[in-house]
């Protein structure tokens, strides 16, 4: 009979390795990917940025080119440490935003502006898909909606360059799109995912309230067979025992028996535990010396070796029925053992 924490380790070693797909993974692939989409479309915007820079003040430019690129490289290292992955991405949005907002505010001669888009407009895909990383789905919405618009509204203003408002309004579009692309790919992705993860963790937990009750079903197996091998074995001796080397035999088999069933229920079905082997020994040697006819019994070197609790009672356990059984049914004193 398989003892129950035999059955439990045998099951853990057969459990379904988990999907490789799951929400923590994906959120690291998808922060990765935004982390250097952002450093790509950030040199994409250096050739426009150096014909630019001198239309803003020094430190206006300074700070802000500075700000805007650094953030860019804190989201790539912390995407790829997986350490404050949102807060860094946040960042970027932020850091977008005050660039956006300032840029009016700091031209270096407002007589002069910049021919065509304005730097900054080359990240402002950029800024929305950290903004879809870092903040819930409709804050990340809101951040798509209203960004692209704001800087639609300064194209067209005389410190923005003075775009047609046809153009300003295609500006924002576009730029509203794009972003939406990526706020659309990362928000179902992360759905997908979060399903998986749900539905796993379902089939997890079925599996693991289907391993706890067949390991109580081994477990009631395992006391009923001490019933029917000890119990009602002690009984029936009792009831046929006429002389007091009967009742004696029939006194130790029930003392026998009322100590399996105390074992049985301090084992528990998958705690772990061992027992050396010598240990066993010695009881199973106690429990022949007991036995009301004479038992040889030999134990080799065993060194430190141990068995699990359950292996090693049910070993003992059918060591002293079988002695049980040649005491009762094998003959006298004269049949060796």
């Amino acid at each position: 009979m398989t003892p129950p924490e035999a059955v439990a380790a045998a099951a853990s070693t057969s459990k379904p390795a988990r999907s490789p797909l799951s929400r923590k993974r994906v959120d690291t692939v998808i922060s990765r990917s935004v982390a250097w989409f952002g450093i790509v479309f950030g040199l994409q915007a250096v050739p426009l940025l150096l014909t630019q820079y001198h239309l803003g003040q020094p430190v206006w430019s300074a700070i802000t080119v500075g700000a805007m690129f650094g953030s860019l490289v804190v989201a790539l290292l912390c995407s790829t440490i997986k350490r404050w992955v949102i807060g860094s991405h946040l960042l970027v949005s932020f850091v977008y935003v005050a660039a956006l907002l300032s840029w009016p505010f700091f031209l270096a001669d407002p007589a002069v502006t910049q021919v065509g888009n304005h730097w900054l407009y080359q990240l402002t895909t950029v800024a929305t898909a950290t903004a879809a990383i870092g903040f819930p789905v409709r804050r990340a919405l809101a951040y798509l909606i209203v960004v692209p618009i704001i800087y639609g509204v300064i194209r067209v203003t005389p410190a923005g360059g003075g775009a047609p408002w046809e153009l300003g309004v295609f500006d924002a579009v576009y730029a509203i799109i794009l972003g939406g692309a990526v706020l659309v790919i990362v928000t179902m992705t992360r759905v997908a995912a979060t399903s998986v993860d749900e539905a796993q963790g379902a089939a997890l937990d079925r599996y693991a309230r289907a391993v706890r009750q067949h390991a109580t079903e081994v477990e009631r197996v395992h006391v009923d067979s001490i019933v029917h091998d000890s119990v009602l074995t002690t009984l029936l001796t009792a009831a046929r025992a006429e002389s007091s080397e009967q009742r004696v035999l029939a006194a130790q088999m029930a003392s026998n028996a009322m100590q399996h069933l105390r074992e049985a229920a301090l084992v528990s079905p998958d705690d772990g535990s061992t027992v050396r082997l010598r240990q066993l020994a010695d009881r199973i040697v106690s429990a022949a010396r007991e036995m009301q006819a004479p038992f040889a019994v030999r134990v080799r070197s065993l060194d430190t070796r141990v068995i699990p609790s359950g292996q090693a009672e049910a070993l003992y356990s059918a060591a002293v029925q079988a002695m049980i059984n040649s005491v009762q049914h094998a003959g006298g004193p004269d049949v060796r053992r």
